[in-house]
């Protein structure tokens, strides 16, 4: 297992990031790969199983469990990867920690990507998938969605569309460093420029490809612009290095006006998606077990 300091693994995230250049089928491969080779100790040494279920043509979900899960509570996962890369495949490791750590089940969804599946796709992907555990037998209660970054982005989107079709909610939903503004007009995307694992003009250039010429002010590319009133709870995870940072804490402030009960943990040097990173930073693996705790509380366990 690699055991860096932050700053050394920031350096090593930053140097496997994807080049303007770069095809995107390559750089979906080398995506996975590193991910994967991040993860790869607890894939190959924690007890877990993971089982394929297709939700719809061309959709599929995997149940990641270790012994001690639960099986009547599901923690319904959706991975990172900026809209356009990632899979349950190379975050299979931070699956099995939140199964471990929630004491429940993990569905992670293989949600469509972009440029070939652009927005909304995803967001009707994670409704899919929500209404297929219901149909399973897990009531809403015990549903809880949960999404690191362009995943985050989802679950927001996903709760804001389903509460506008009237659908009954989850009691509750965590966000890792979640998108939540796809104009990326937060001054900590010029402020943390030098200290997370992306870039700006990452950012602009997923912008680019997730949204086809679709306006970013829509609610559902843009939570913090949605109608956020009678939301569910929420607990959101953010680092201070983040390009994110400003406007997760828009977000959060408009959420909290609304009425949405919002719990938000601020990580003092922490970077874009430093959980997934749990087998390399001390702080990854205290971030899943807050999330797990919170989960449990939620759940009454």
């Amino acid at each position: 297992m690699i055991r860096e300091s932050p700053e050394e693994l920031l350096s090593i995230i930053r140097s496997h990031a994807p080049g303007p250049d770069k095809p995107l089928i390559a750089a979906r491969k080398d995506f996975s790969e590193f991910y994967r080779e991040m993860q790869d100790e607890i894939v190959s040494e924690e007890v877990h199983t993971v089982e394929q279920v297709a939700i719809r043509d061309n959709l599929s979900g995997y149940w990641i469990s270790v012994p001690e899960a639960e099986p009547d509570y599901a923690v319904l996962f959706f991975h990172g990867g900026m809209f356009t890369m990632g899979s349950t495949a190379d975050h299979l490791g931070l699956c099995i920690r939140l199964s471990r750590a929630a004491r429940a089940r993990v569905f992670s969804v293989d949600y469509r990507l972009a440029p070939e599946h652009s927005f909304p796709a995803p967001v009707e992907d994670a409704i899919a998938a929500y209404r297929f555990l219901q149909a399973k037998g897990y009531p809403p209660h015990r549903i809880v969605p949960l999404g690191i970054s362009s995943g985050g982005n989802i679950v927001l989107a996903s709760l804001l569309s389903m509460k506008e079709r009237g659908y009954t909610l989850p009691p509750a939903a965590v966000c890792m460093s979640p998108i939540t503004d796809m104009q990326f007009a937060g001054e900590s995307v010029t402020k943390n420029g030098q200290r997370d694992a992306i870039t700006a003009d990452r950012l602009h250039a997923i912008r680019t490809a997730y949204l086809s010429g679709r306006n970013a002010s829509d609610a559902l590319a843009s939570p913090v612009r949605g109608a956020l009133k009678n939301l569910p709870r929420l607990y959101i995870q953010v680092g201070t290095y983040e390009l994110l940072l400003s406007d997760i804490g828009t977000f959060v402030e408009k959420a909290r006006w609304a009425g949405a009960p919002v719990q938000v943990e601020i990580w003092e040097g922490m970077y874009h998606c430093w959980q997934v990173f749990a087998g390399q930073l001390p702080e990854g693996q205290e971030a899943v077990d807050h999330a797990g705790l919170f989960i449990c509380s939620i759940q009454g366990r």
